[in-house]
């Protein structure tokens, strides 16, 4: 027996491949870098050791890339309407992950995102997945993470 209720409104029906999106911007603090590196036990000397980093060849601390993809999975979170956010069953998977350019403290980033394929599912929770492909952009125009990201809704 399917888990997949086809008399309920379905918001996997309703995306097309090509749809795109743009999320508002967040700017990353250095409260988020050591919240992050506390949180995760990452207390690389290229996030949280101001002085060795200023002799780098980024003069600065960089932001963790994995601080970079959640805060961007948040924002994507929080551009949902509340009936995509009811359709969300699971995360399903990252394909292509690329960490392009370094997120520096005060870098204000946001996700630009296009639906790149649907794909209905037969059995199972949830109508079908999607991938999109993602970028995460900062406030001078330059792609600082790519990657696919793939969603199980209903």
């Amino acid at each position: 027996m399917s888990d997949t209720n086809t008399d309920e409104p379905s918001v996997f029906h309703e995306i097309e491949e090509g749809d795109t999106d743009r999320t508002q911007g967040r700017t990353i603090s250095e409260a988020d870098v050591m919240n992050f590196a506390g949180v995760s036990g990452d207390f690389n000397h290229l996030h949280t050791d101001e002085e060795r980093m200023s002799d780098s060849p980024f003069g600065e601390r960089i932001a963790h890339g994995m601080l970079v993809l959640s805060a961007a999975t948040g924002l994507l979170w929080q551009n949902r309407t509340p009936e995509e956010r009811e359709a969300v069953v699971a995360f399903y998977g990252m394909d292509n992950l690329r960490f392009r350019q370094p997120v520096l403290i005060g870098d204000t980033i946001h996700v630009e995102t296009e639906v790149v394929e649907t794909r209905e599912k037969e059995d199972g929770p949830g109508n079908g997945t999607v991938k999109n492909a993602v970028e995460i952009v900062n406030q001078r125009d330059e792609t600082v993470i790519s990657c696919e990201m793939i969603s199980l809704l209903k």
